[in-house]
């Protein structure tokens, strides 16, 4: 049973930014294989301890939720460490509701699992698709080929998806942000946003004015503009 194997660390009730043009729940799942120095769930990092909520109560929320909510995103964490993700998005879509994920893309094995069940993926590229710059941005520099093959699929699949970055200047400068720009469009991807970082509690040294370069950067937004069909900013 579902509910005997899917681990949630939380869950936000309603949502208006987590899928476009939706309102839906987030199911933040436990576990995630990254460290990622830029990251706000850190309580969702161990996929060893139990989450602050459990499968029943997900459900008792969408079935008094129908008619006001549009679907249900599996959050983390990252969802895709979890077996029973396709379990879990099958009872939901039995309920009626659209499904969405996001994801680092770090197990495309697991995404294989679960692209024909989703309608929207929202796909986190941490850093410049080497393999010394993800180990400086996540700890594993081995994943950024199991990233490529993720982004792959998503473009061979063709379903609506992003591919976002969020710009710790602690890891990135502007030239990153040129350079994960062109490998993402050359690969065919048409849909880009890059995110502000607000600095996590133990971050005493980032300032707000290194945090804004990448925004303040006339010329390189213009370069995303034109590099994709939809490209935007998210502070």
């Amino acid at each position: 049973m579902v509910q005997n194997m899917i681990n949630i660390g939380d869950i936000e009730k309603f949502s208006i930014v987590d899928f476009p043009s939706k309102m839906a729940v987030v199911v933040f799942m436990q576990g995630c294989p990254w460290r990622c120095p830029f990251c706000y769930n850190q309580t969702l990092q161990n996929p060893h301890i139990e989450g602050n909520a459990e499968w029943d109560n997900l459900v008792h929320l969408l079935e008094h939720r129908k008619g006001m909510i549009d679907a249900v995103v599996f959050s983390g964490g990252e969802p895709l460490m979890q077996d029973s993700l396709p379990e879990a998005i099958d009872a939901v879509r039995q309920m009626e509701f659209e499904v969405g994920l996001h994801t680092g893309g770090y197990r495309p094995e697991a995404l294989q699992k679960v692209l024909d069940k989703v309608v929207w993926v929202g796909f986190d590229i941490k850093a410049p698709l080497h393999a010394e710059r993800y180990k400086k941005a996540t700890g594993n520099a081995g994943d950024v080929e199991k990233v490529k093959q993720s982004l792959q699929m998503l473009l061979e699949a063709k379903i609506h998806f992003e591919c976002r970055t969020t710009c710790d200047p602690r890891i990135l400068d502007i030239a990153d942000i040129y350079e994960i720009a062109d490998t993402l469009s050359g690969l065919g991807v048409e849909e880009y946003y890059i995110q502000k970082y607000r600095p996590i509690r133990t971050d005493r040294v980032t300032q707000d004015s290194d945090c804004e370069k990448f925004f303040k950067d006339e010329k390189l937004l213009a370069y995303l503009k034109q590099k994709f069909k939809i490209f935007d900013v998210r502070k």
